[in-house]
């Protein structure tokens, strides 16, 4: 059999990695793979996480399976922080999920099993994952227009254009914050009219939930997925606890169903089967941190502010890259930058300036111009500034 196996692409954002590694020069720069990094190069373990951990060592009695959702404790605590207190608990159903990525998969999974003439949207561009697992489900994807014509604003008028060809039966997937991989988020203005079309459509909708409290806080990241939440009869919200609890190798996600309270019990049981048929029981380390943390007062808060510093340190590296290319280049063209949210943006690059960027500065970054601004520190801020106008971005 396996003389018949066919090669596979490898990953981009990894093959990039394994160069990173590769590469002997002491003043590389890794703005590829999607993880924070402090000032010092580090992907921090969080005070509270660590705080956690403690607490759970020492109360902890047996490794024994939980239930095939998850603790309750974990998918009650992170629907509330999600969707806060205005959205009626009996239109929900939730499992804990490998990571946010395997929430997307069973989404992925029981839509294309529920509507398997529907197509499923989205945004161009994309995370490449979507477009992976969609294939490996033999979906059918159509794109729908995000980035204007100068590749750093919302196209408004593109998307709600192109998703008014939507048919009832289809499904739509929606970044619900912090875009991947540009940083740009519609306005709240713009998700209600969303939220209208899809609505009027028919259509399904998932929320791709990975980075809430990167961009503008907890609260307002999680807005326009609380506004499609109840303006909608039916939603899937798959989240991830990866960056905002910086659990990242814990693997902790979470799938959500919204739906009629009349259809919730058949929902849930539909997204345990999931679970049970793809891997049983999810991992219960990473959720039970997240809900140690978020049931109690003191390490909750502490948890919001760490994040919180986070969020506005991605922030300054924002405004500082803005500012010293402003300065280089002697005009506001990357102003953009600063504007956008989260921890990618994506650069006007050709391959070959990215390319450039990586044989003569060291300076990785995705082939599309995705580059993690979270790689960035005050150090490197006037490094990649340089390095962006010699190879002619």
């Amino acid at each position: 059999m396996f003389q018949d196996l066919k090669p596979q692409a490898p990953d981009t954002i990894l093959s990039l990695l394994a160069q990173y590694r590769a590469d002997e020069r002491p003043g590389k720069i890794d703005l590829g793979v999607g993880v924070y990094k402090d000032a010092s190069g580090q992907t921090p373990i969080l005070r509270a996480v660590r705080a956690a951990e403690a607490r759970m060592l020492g109360a902890e009695v047996t490794k024994t399976y939980t239930s095939l959702a998850g603790e309750p404790a974990f998918t009650k605590a992170l629907s509330a922080m999600i969707l806060g207190p205005d959205i009626d608990p009996a239109r929900l159903s939730a499992v804990a999920t490998t990571g946010g990525t395997g929430a997307l998969r069973q989404a992925f999974e029981l839509v294309t099993r529920t509507s398997p003439e529907g197509a499923v949207w989205v945004s161009n561009p994309t995370w490449p994952n979507h477009l992976t697992i969609l294939a490996h489900l033999g979906a059918q994807v159509r794109p729908y227009r995000y980035v204007d014509a100068d590749g750093t604003g919302f196209d408004r008028a593109g998307m709600l254009a192109d998703l008014g060809a939507v048919r009832p039966g289809d499904t739509v997937l929606l970044h619900g914050c912090c875009h991947n991989p540009t940083g740009i988020n519609p306005t709240l203005a713009d998700w209600a009219d969303i939220a209208a079309l899809l609505r009027e459509r028919g259509a399904m909708v998932i929320v791709d939930l990975a980075y809430q409290g990167f961009g503008d806080g907890l609260e307002d990241d999680a807005a326009a997925t609380r506004l499609l939440a109840a303006a909608l009869p039916e939603l899937l919200i798959a989240a991830s606890c990866s960056k905002n609890f910086g659990i990242y190798r814990e693997r902790t996600g979470l799938l959500i169903g919204v739906s009629a309270p009349a259809l919730a019990a058949v929902t849930q049981a539909n997204l345990v089967y999931l679970n049970r048929s793809s891997h049983s029981f999810p991992p219960d380390h990473g959720a039970r941190i997240v809900s140690t943390i978020l049931g109690d007062a003191d390490l909750a808060a502490d948890w919001r502010a760490e994040l919180d510093q986070i969020r506005t340190t991605m922030l300054s590296l924002r405004e500082a890259l803005a500012a010293e290319l402003r300065q280089i280049a002697g005009s506001d063209r990357f102003a953009y930058l600063a504007q956008h949210r989260g921890m990618f943006s994506r650069l006007p690059a050709t391959p070959g300036q990215i390319e450039a960027l990586r044989r003569d500065h060291g300076i990785y970054i995705v082939s599309d111009g995705r580059m993690n601004v979270a790689g960035l520190n005050a150090a490197t801020v006037p490094i990649l500034a340089r390095a962006m106008i010699a190879v002619g971005i």
